[in-house]
């Protein structure tokens, strides 16, 4: 009986302890991070990014992930007429209409030619740019001045004005790349915002496990990236992380 009575408030004081540090751990997980708008690469879609959309909303942030004009659950809006600016239209629009401000903006592959063009149109909207396996462009380029002589590798997929995507078959059911407007890799960048340039950016370079990271694909927009004095991590993975490599891109990202 006396030891039951002695250890009864030891046992009530442990689980009162125990209460707090719950509440204060659940508190902590709550807490708001930035908003973080992710833009895709081509051919795809948001739908691309949703499970790393879920995992950074546990984390605390608020995720956007617009789908640009042709992309996507917006695919019934393609035409060879979308260009790049249209696409650069849908994310400044997303965060002009969501009035977002102080975001990190993602931008995947081609999704690099668009938050260049976001943050230059936007650039007091903007906390830091993060180019994932990304294109960094230098005004006056488009994704095909850029790709140079590797863009001949594109020429058997174009038909009709667009770009069709050869690993999707016909018959395969959404969510699936489709195909994409030529005038999007062809419409140059055009950046007259010198504040932009001034913006915090970071660079994540994909190289897959046993390739020498030099010959990748995107290595020369690391190199820009380093040119202009940005910080270039590496993550293990192929040119898809975000379902090759989900849970190493979201601590990437979440930093």
């Amino acid at each position: 009986m006396y030891k039951t009575m002695f250890f009864r408030p030891t046992g009530i004081v442990l689980f009162f302890t125990l209460l707090v540090m719950s509440a204060t751990a659940t508190a902590q997980s709550n807490v708001r991070k930035p908003t973080m708008v992710i833009v895709h690469g081509a051919w795809g879609g948001s739908w691309a990014f949703k499970k790393v959309d879920s995992i950074l909303t546990t984390r605390g942030y608020t995720v956007y992930r617009p789908a640009l004009t042709g992309q996507g659950e917006r695919v019934h809006l393609a035409s060879p007429d979308v260009g790049l600016s249209v696409h650069i239209n849908d994310v400044v629009n997303t965060i002009l209409f969501e009035d977002l401000h102080d975001i990190i903006l993602v931008g995947h592959s081609y999704g690099g030619m668009v938050i260049t063009g976001v943050a230059d149109r936007l650039a007091d909207r903007i906390k830091s740019l993060v180019y994932l396996d990304a294109m960094v462009p230098n005004d006056g380029e488009s994704v095909m001045s850029i790709q140079g002589d590797r863009a001949n590798s594109l020429k058997p997929m174009i038909k009709d004005g667009f770009i069709v995507p050869m690993w999707v078959k016909e018959d395969q059911k959404p969510p699936k790349d489709v195909p994409q407007s030529l005038k999007t890799f062809t419409e140059a960048i055009s950046l007259k915002n010198p504040a932009a340039r001034q913006l915090s950016a970071r660079y994540i370079l994909t190289v897959e496990a046993g390739k020498d990271p030099k010959s990748d694909d995107f290595a020369l927009h690391a190199d820009r990236a380093k040119q202009r004095g940005w910080p270039v991590s590496q993550l293990t993975a192929d040119h898809n992380p975000q379902w090759s490599a989900i849970m190493p891109l979201v601590n990437a990202l979440d930093k």
